[in-house]
């Protein structure tokens, strides 16, 4: 079977593994600084939390920004389901804007159209989290502008976009956000089996949300209330979670990322080579920006049903048949039975609704191989036809 997704593991990333596992860190030790220090480094960021996965990092981000009962957040549609449910977390409400029907990220006019309404009730958000879905850059620049119009925080969920660009610099400088959170599952750009990052510009944030990945707890005598007991003493001065990420998984991360280049550059060259292979075919490949580079992290295709004797589900089906493991992505959050007991409803984002109805996402990983890809399009293609 061809997976959707895969990691790649080579040598080196095992050799940094064994190194961890023979030191005397195993979790909270220096291999977690250091991977902080590269990923902050490598997206031009002044600070980096890592965490236990994408979306520990989406909840203390929201936490650190002070989220609560009575606030909102809004995020995207298209996107799984812990970007809205950190706001959840935190005892606020969620509500959805629809996404563009070019890019399938937040639509920026429709933003600000809700924007302009809410301001109106007196229901602004306290924070909007775009989804970099795919690995292509929302409109961030335009996202901002609006943000010191209407007063909202920014969480960038960037779990589908380490490795990306926007207007020439790397998705994670924070440039135009609070703070911006990447993933480290197996099947995104590079892994750490496990985990994710939150990167900020801001020591605050970052302080806080240093604080909540662990417990609340703190050994700086200066955050303290009264004197230390001993250099034995610590103080919980938050309710914090076990959020951290341990040596071994930093370690994986840090080795990864001297790859990360050459990650983003193969999936970019797969993504050439299927809009090439499948250009005859009835479907919408993925629309780039030229002001952006994407990571890849999937391959959606758009099927164009009213042109194929068959439906989504049984070309999903047919391919699944041919042990190609595609995928669907994403779902609207809006959709889960969870959430249509929050009094969501069906209707309410037409275009992402539209999109999900065609869409299919292909392989697409590093390792892939031309003559799979070859394989993928050629079953892709009579499965079409037939």
């Amino acid at each position: 079977m061809i997976p959707y997704g895969r990691q790649e593991i080579t040598q080196s990333d095992i050799d940094a593994v064994v190194a961890v596992l023979k030191s005397d860190f195993l979790t909270q030790g220096p291999a977690v600084t250091h991977f902080e220090d590269t990923v902050a480094k490598y997206a031009g960021a002044s600070h980096a939390c890592a965490v236990s996965s994408a979306t520990a990092a989406l909840h203390i981000a929201c936490l650190a920004l002070g989220v609560g009962p009575g606030d909102m957040v809004w995020t995207s549609p298209l996107t799984f389901v812990a970007s809205a449910n950190c706001a959840l977390y935190c005892g606020a409400e969620v509500d959805f804007v629809d996404v563009s029907p070019s890019s399938f990220n937040m639509d920026v006019s429709a933003l600000a159209e809700k924007l302009k309404s809410a301001a109106i009730l007196g229901r602004l958000p306290k924070v909007v989290i775009p989804v970099h879905l795919s690995g292509r850059p929302c409109e961030m620049a335009e996202i901002h502008a609006l943000s010191l119009e209407y007063g909202f925080h920014i969480i960038e969920d960037a779990s589908h976009a380490v490795g990306a660009r926007y207007l020439g610099k790397p998705v994670g400088n924070c440039a135009y956000s609070d703070v911006c959170v990447f993933s480290f599952h197996p099947v995104k750009i590079i892994t750490t089996g496990e985990g994710g990052m939150a990167l900020t510009n801001q020591p605050v944030l970052a302080r806080r949300m240093e604080l909540l990945r662990s417990h609340g707890i703190t050994r700086d005598p200066q955050e303290m209330e009264g004197e230390p007991h001993g250099l034995w003493y610590y103080q919980q001065i938050a309710l914090g979670f076990n959020y951290r990420m341990t040596d071994i998984q930093a370690a994986l991360g840090t080795s990864q990322m001297t790859r990360v280049d050459n990650f983003v550059d193969r999936r970019n060259e797969l993504a050439r080579r299927y809009d090439a292979l499948l250009s005859n075919l009835p479907l919408t490949g993925p629309v780039e920006c030229s002001s952006s580079l994407s990571s890849r992290h999937l391959y959606v295709i758009q099927l164009h049903l009213e042109k194929i004797q068959k439906s989504q589900r049984q070309i999903f089906e047919a391919l699944r048949a041919q042990d190609i493991a595609v995928n669907l992505h994403y779902i609207p959050v809006y959709w889960h039975p969870y959430y249509e007991q929050l009094g969501f409803k069906k209707g309410m984002c037409p275009q992402a609704e539209a999109y999900y109805a065609r869409a299919v996402s292909l392989p697409l990983y590093p390792g892939l191989s031309d003559a799979q890809q070859d394989y993928i399009a050629e079953a892709l293609e009579k499965v079409l036809h037939a």
